[in-house]
């Protein structure tokens, strides 16, 4: 017997006041850290040299502030936006702690408001604030979103059947 795995949420699905924990965590590694640094041609020598890195007040590389919000994204994907047509807007990004190699994030989103597009009667628009927390529950990172998300039925990725 096929059984259909989970498929994300709908616009219909979400409501103000929502909170989702996303059930995954994930330590980040030093390789993550120097390839996304290299690959996105930051050259802030924080990331990656350690003898420099050693000499600044985190005492370590800093992990580049930019994967931890990758990540915080990517940890959200399952709850938030399997269904997103398009991000629309990134508000009020925080990041009042850092990230080390070797940490462990977790996050967890609330739903902050949603509406009917006004240009779209498949879609809809969904605002959340994403948080970010290390293994020791430090805040490392915290945004609003706002994304248009497909309203149930509407999704053309539904009609593709795997194999």
């Amino acid at each position: 017997m096929i059984k259909e795995g989970w498929r994300g949420r709908y616009y219909e699905d979400f409501e103000a006041g929502d909170v989702y924990r996303h059930r995954l965590g994930r330590t980040v590694t030093e390789t993550d850290n120097t390839l996304f640094t290299m690959l996105t041609l930051n050259t802030n020598p924080i990331h990656f040299d350690e003898n420099l890195a050693a000499q600044t007040p985190f005492k370590k590389i800093l992990v580049n502030s930019c994967f931890t919000l990758s990540l915080a994204v990517g940890l959200s994907v399952s709850d938030l936006s399997e269904h997103v047509m398009a991000n629309l807007q990134w508000n009020d990004v925080k990041l009042p702690s850092p990230v080390f190699v070797g940490d462990t994030i977790y996050a967890s989103s609330e739903i902050l408001a949603k509406r009917k597009s006004g240009s779209r009667a498949d879609v809809g628009i969904v605002t959340a604030r994403t948080t970010g927390v290390n293994q020791r529950g430090e805040t490392v990172i915290s945004y609003e979103r706002t994304f248009m998300v497909y309203k149930r039925g509407y999704d053309p990725r539904d009609t593709i059947q795997p194999a």
